[in-house]
C-alpha cells in the first residue's frame, strides 16, 4: 500500500535478518500467529464443553485432528479474502464434523485480538529478560569503573572530570525505570475478549470470556467492542520507543568514545576479526546495538515504535543537548490538539 511517496507495505516488511533474534523471529511468524489462533479456538471449545454447551465427544475430536497449514491457509485465503475464514476452513478439512463447534459464538476478533494478546505478552517477556541480562551488565561495570577517570562534557566540550562507572550507574538506573514500564506495558496488552460482533455477549455467556482469558493466562477486558481497544497497544508502542531510545543513547555514547580524537574506549577484536585497512579498528558489535537491536528484540510491532516522535528524544550526545527540549514543544502541540479535538 502507498501513502504519497511512502511504500507502507515495504517498509513494514522490512526486518533485517542479521539482527533478529531466533526466538523473536519465531515469536511473530506466520507458523506461531496461526498456533496461537488455534490455542484461543481449542480453549474456547474446551469452556464450552465445561458448560455443557457441545459435546465432550466433540472436543476430543477437535483437540486430536486440529492442524493447519500456511501454505493452504495462504490458498484459500485467495479465495475468500477472509484470514480467519480461512484459517477455520482449513481446520475444518482436518477436524471433520466436529468443526462445526469450533469458532461457536465467535466474531473474528475475539480469536485474533485474544492471540494478539498472547503474542505481544510472550514478547514482553523475552525482552523483560534481556533487559535484565543488560541490568546486570551495567550494575557490574558500574562498580568495575567506579573509580576510572572519564572527561565529563556539556554540550560537547570538556568540563569537571567524572567516571565511567557513574555513567553505567545513571544508565542501570534508567533501564531499571525502563523495566518498570515494560510491565507496566505488558499487563496493559495482556488483555483478551470473547465478547462477540459489537462486545454485548450477544451469543455467550460472559462466563465464556472470564473462563477462556483465566484459561489463557490474560485478563478479560472489562469493556469491549468488537476489538480490544487501542489505547493498550499505543502504550506498548510508546514503552518500546523509549525503550529504544534509551539503547540508542547508549550506543551513540560508546560510539563517540571509539572516535579517534577521543579514543576513550575500544572494541575488543576477535580471533580471526578482520577490518578493510590497517588504521582501522571498525565497530561491528556496537551497530547491532541501540534502536536496531531493539527493533530485533521487538519484532514487527518496533517499526512503528521507531516511527513515533518521542522516540529520538533521549539519545542525548556528548552528555547534553539543548534541542532535546524539543520534545516538550512536540508534547504540547499535540495535548493541544488531542484538547481541542475531543473537549
Amino acid at each position: 500500500m502507498k501513502l504519497g511517496t511512502w511504500n507502507l507495505e515495504l517498509e513494514t516488511n522490512q526486518m533485517i535478518e542479521r539482527y533478529t533474534l531466533p526466538e523473536m523471529g519465531a515469536l511473530w511468524s506466520e507458523q506461531n500467529k496461526f498456533q496461537k489462533w488455534l490455542d484461543v479456538e481449542i480453549a474456547v471449545c474446551e469452556v464450552h464443553a465445561e458448560m455443557g454447551t457441545i459435546p465432550p465427544a466433540a472436543l476430543e475430536q477437535i483437540k486430536s485432528r486440529a492442524k493447519f497449514s500456511v501454505e493452504r491457509i495462504n490458498e484459500i485465503e485467495e479465495k475468500t479474502n477472509h484470514d480467519v475464514i480461512a484459517f477455520t476452513t482449513n481446520l475444518a478439512e482436518n477436524i471433520g464434523e466436529a468443526a462445526r463447534f469450533v469458532h461457536y459464538g465467535l466474531t473474528s476478533s475475539d480469536v485474533v485480538d485474544t492471540a494478539n494478546a498472547l503474542l505481544l505478552r510472550d514478547a514482553c517477556d523475552l525482552l523483560l529478560g534481556k533487559i535484565e541480562t543488560l541490568l546486570a551488565v551495567l550494575r557490574r561495570r558500574a562498580v568495575e569503573f567506579k573509580h576510572t577517570p572519564q572527561i565529563g562534557r556539556t554540550h560537547g566540550i570538556h568540563a569537571e572530570p567524572t567516571s565511567f562507572g557513574l555513567t553505567f550507574a545513571l544508565w542501570y538506573a534508567e533501564m531499571r525505570r525502563n523495566r518498570e514500564r515494560l510491565e507496566r506495558a505488558r499487563e496493559a496488552v495482556a488483555v483478551g475478549k470473547i465478547s462477540g460482533a459489537v462486545g454485548t455477549f450477544a451469543l455467550l455467556d460472559p462466563a465464556v470470556e472470564e473462563k477462556v482469558c483465566a484459561r489463557l493466562g490474560l485478563t478479560a477486558a472489562a469493556v469491549s467492542t468488537q476489538i480490544i481497544q487501542r489505547d493498550r497497544y499505543a502504550e506498548y508502542l510508546s514503552t518500546l520507543a523509549i525503550i529504544a531510545s534509551s539503547l540508542d543513547k547508549f550506543a551513540l555514547n560508546v560510539r563517540h568514545w571509539q572516535r579517534t580524537e577521543v579514543n576513550e574506549a575500544q572494541e575488543r577484536f576477535g580471533a580471526g576479526q578482520k577490518v578493510r585497512a590497517p588504521c582501522r579498528t571498525s565497530e561491528i558489535r556496537l551497530p547491532r546495538n541501540g534502536s536496531a537491536v531493539w527493533r530485533a528484540w521487538c519484532g514487527p510491532t518496533a517499526w512503528w515504535a521507531s516511527k513515533m516522535s518521542l522516540s529520538g528524544t533521549n539519545a542525548t550526545f556528548h552528555i547534553r543537548r539543548l534541542n532535546v527540549s524539543s520534545c516538550l514543544t512536540r508534547a504540547s502541540v499535540w495535548t493541544t490538539c488531542f484538547t481541542k479535538l475531543y473537549r
